[in-house]
């Protein structure tokens, strides 16, 4: 063990009791939480026009306010950007986390003096966990890449702006920065290519010990890595690489893949971080589910996802809610952000602790003929046969092909980049459509009554997606390729991109 991880030692254990008070005082932090979070802002005007000097029950405060997604919010966020004090949260932000909104175009997602502190410590205390929990420090004594967007600021209404990834680069502290690569003019390089040549040359020849990215872009990574060293491996290339460490996506997907490249399996943390809020991480190993944060500023409802179109949704706070049933998530939170629709579908897997998985996006689902299947059915759908059958997933969307050219009935359209693909895809295209209508009765219903057909898949050229991502100027960075769209706009993109036959 090395002087780094020796000192480190005492703070990860102390990290890792912070983590194990906080699972187990989920609902009376919450409560706090609530109770914190009304009385720092009854004054701000948003405060003011929602009564919150009045609030004390999570009953109170859903009465008060209502949900509302970026859209609603924006009124409050152009009075920011004009100047404006005191609107959302006393003062103004320290920082914008600038993200791409579906309809919003650009979003300004504030970050205050609270909550800022709170992205960089809830990863810094994952990853001390981890280190507390599995004995493995090692990772401390030698260099760490981060693969993530500029660390290059705007200025926005006198506020520094830029993504979330950037942003978190200025607050990594002293202490770790020496161990951090790529260097920061290389961070600053935009177009991911040219920074991707880049961050090979500065590591190929370093210790490297933690990696941590979203899978696709650390893929390509390690691909270009391994083109440059002349390597079979990964492992070859780092022989003291310990941890990788993602969010974002599922890994599932990913995993056949990187663990190919890297020449084995190696541990892995996950988080779920957002521009919002960091809103969970893996604190067991081996995990089922992510623990809830419920001790960093955050106050949760969670709105079961059969209602997210009611005007009047059901609204639960953690205390009522139940493993197994799909919510979307809500956040009110020391940034400002009251009644938050965040977008995600989240399921828990246990109420003791508070754990989840992310089961899809509120906006990414199909649901052409009321089936309204979700992102968690068909990753589990698609990686299960996968696994039965020996296939390599790169990476898939799905979409509703409603009116097909060549006629019939319409069916779920699959574009899918197989890194091995199926020795039968018809055999393969049908063991998947079972497992859907397994999942979804929906589905099935529609599928036994002729409404559907079966699903039909097209393999994709290799880097299809890649390519697809570049066209929409997404590649790198913490971009991710929707897994499912009640439309065909990415579909129709990708249909130049299939395999002729």
């Amino acid at each position: 063990m090395g002087l780094r991880s020796t000192l480190i030692r005492p703070f990860a254990w102390a990290a890792a009791r912070r983590i194990e008070r906080m699972a187990a005082n989920a609902i009376a932090d919450q409560e706090k939480t609530l109770q914190q979070l009304m009385q720092r802002a009854q004054h701000t005007a948003f405060g003011r026009e929602h009564g919150f000097d009045s609030i004390r029950t999570p009953k109170d405060l859903s009465d008060a306010v209502p949900i509302r997604d970026y859209e609603a919010l924006k009124p409050y966020i152009e009075r920011i950007k004009a100047g404006e004090s005191d609107v959302l949260w006393p003062g103004r932000p320290r920082y914008f986390a600038k993200t791409s909104g579906t309809t919003s175009g650009v979003k300004y997602i504030p970050m205050s003096r609270e909550s800022t502190p709170l992205h960089f410590g809830t990863a810094r205390d994952a990853l001390f966990n981890y280190y507390a929990r599995t004995g493995n420090g090692r990772w401390l004594d030698g260099k760490m890449i981060f693969l993530s967007g500029s660390p290059a600021l705007d200025d926005v209404g006198g506020i520094p702006t830029g993504r979330l990834s950037g942003i978190s680069n200025h607050l990594v502290p002293a202490w770790l920065r020496t161990n951090q690569l790529p260097s920061w003019n290389t961070n600053c390089i935009e177009d991911w290519e040219t920074k991707l040549e880049r961050i090979v040359d500065e590591t190929l020849h370093a210790d490297m010990r933690l990696i941590s990215g979203i899978p696709p872009w650390v893929q390509m990574y390690y691909e270009r890595l391994l083109a440059r060293a002349g390597k079979r491996s990964v492992r070859e290339v780092f022989p003291n690489y310990s941890v990788f460490v993602y969010g974002g996506v599922n890994f599932e997907p990913y995993r056949a893949v990187l663990e190919g490249l890297v020449g084995e399996r190696i541990d892995s943390v996950e988080t779920y971080p957002a521009s919002e809020g960091f809103i969970a991480f893996q604190d067991t190993f081996p995990h089922q589910g992510l623990l809830l944060n419920t001790d960093a500023g955050m106050f949760f409802e969670f709105v079961p996802a059969s209602e997210t179109d009611s005007p009047r949704p059901t609204r639960l706070w953690l205390r009522d809610v139940e493993v197994g049933v799909n919510y979307a998530l809500v956040l009110h939170t020391n940034a400002g952000l009251w009644g938050y629709d965040l977008g995600d579908l989240v399921q828990f897997v246990s109420t003791r602790p508070y754990r989840l998985v992310v089961s899809g996006r509120v906006k990414h689902f199909i649901s052409a003929f009321g089936e309204h299947v979700i992102g968690k059915e068909v990753e589990e759908a698609l990686l299960s046969v996968a696994g039965q059958m020996g296939v390599g997933i790169v990476e898939f969307t799905v979409a509703p092909q409603v009116t097909p050219p060549e006629g019939g009935a319409p069916y779920h359209e699959w574009f899918v980049e197989f890194e091995t693909a199926p020795a039968d895809l018809t055999a393969f295209a049908l063991a998947v459509d079972a497992r859907m209508r397994e999942q979804n009765i929906y589905y099935d219903d529609l599928v036994r009554g002729g409404i559907l057909r079966p699903l039909i898949i097209r393999p994709l050229q290799r880097d299809a997606f890649r390519h697809y991502m570049k066209t929409q100027g997404k590649l790198g960075g913490q971009n991710k390729v929707p897994r499912l769209s009640n439309n065909r706009t990415i579909a129709t993109a990708l249909e130049a991109l299939v395999q002729k036959t």
